[in-house]
């Protein structure tokens, strides 16, 4: 009799127990969450997602986290969901970080090791100023860092020629866009950055353009933060990065990441 009570008993708490581990898996299946990494669209969604899957899957293996790739349609559309602090972490260009540090608190902790510059690309050899006024520019859209903001900046500044109200200018989407439009004749010149410049693959296109300006370099785009991500969490991103295989780098066109800090970036604040 005393044995049947102690085996039952044994019984019970061997159930009571297995019944604890499977709440806690549960719990921690429920609780879990997603970090998305936001990627700013210089090329189309489909290109991009090719490259950064491979990224995002690297690192989930490296630190146990799930994260998730994401981007939009447009820079504009990028911009509206990372100001509102859509994104967990976000690769942007230095302008759009200005600004969601300023409105989401985002904290920069790494980028490429160069510098990033903008370009003016067209169907000319060299850069001609007397041919400048009155023609077609394409940009990948208002706010894009090199491609935009800093050729529109050292025109105005170096060559006192006014890209706003001396020429014509359209938006296209994405740099990929402004290389096409410009070797077919849409517009006359275009903004761009030398990296998407390399990867644009329209080699029937890209046989038609040339670069006829580059502008003086800054730091290049960080991955930056949201407060709410965990600081172990971040750092374990972070320490995945900077060990990014080289073949996975090379996808990116990205020789290696190094560790920077928001306070790099305070030079960007005279485009704000």
């Amino acid at each position: 009799m005393v044995e049947s009570i102690v085996k039952y008993y044994y019984i019970g708490k061997v159930y009571q127990m297995k019944n604890i581990i499977i709440l806690l898996f549960l719990l921690t299946f429920i609780f879990a969450k997603d970090l998305v990494l936001g990627v700013v669209p210089q090329q189309s969604p489909l290109k991009l997602s090719k490259k950064w899957i491979k990224i995002t899957k690297q690192l989930s293996k490296e630190t146990g986290i799930n994260i998730i790739f994401k981007t939009e349609n447009s820079i504009p559309a990028f911009q509206k969901k990372l100001y509102k602090g859509e994104y967990d972490l976000a690769y942007m260009n230095p302008y759009h970080f200005i600004i969601a540090n300023d409105s989401q608190e985002y904290e920069a902790k790494i980028r490429a090791d160069k510098l990033i510059r903008g370009i003016i690309v067209s169907k000319e050899k060299i850069l001609d100023l007397e041919k400048l006024k009155d023609t077609t520019f394409l940009f990948p859209a208002p706010k894009a860092f090199a491609a935009t903001l800093l050729t529109k900046y050292e025109f105005k500044k170096k060559f006192d020629f006014d890209i706003e109200k001396d020429a014509k200018i359209l938006y296209v989407n994405s740099h990929d866009s402004v290389y096409k439009g410009v070797a077919r004749g849409i517009g006359n010149y275009g903004g761009g950055i030398i990296r998407t410049y390399n990867n644009f693959k329209e080699q029937k296109d890209k046989e038609n353009i040339n670069i006829i300006y580059t502008t003086d370099g800054y730091p290049s785009h960080p991955i930056a933060f949201h407060p709410r991500v965990d600081k172990k969490d971040q750092e374990k991103i972070v320490k995945a990065l900077l060990n990014m295989p080289r073949e996975l780098l090379d996808i990116l066109s990205i020789k290696k990441f190094i560790q920077t800090d928001t306070k790099e970036y305070e030079v960007i604040r005279k485009f704000k």
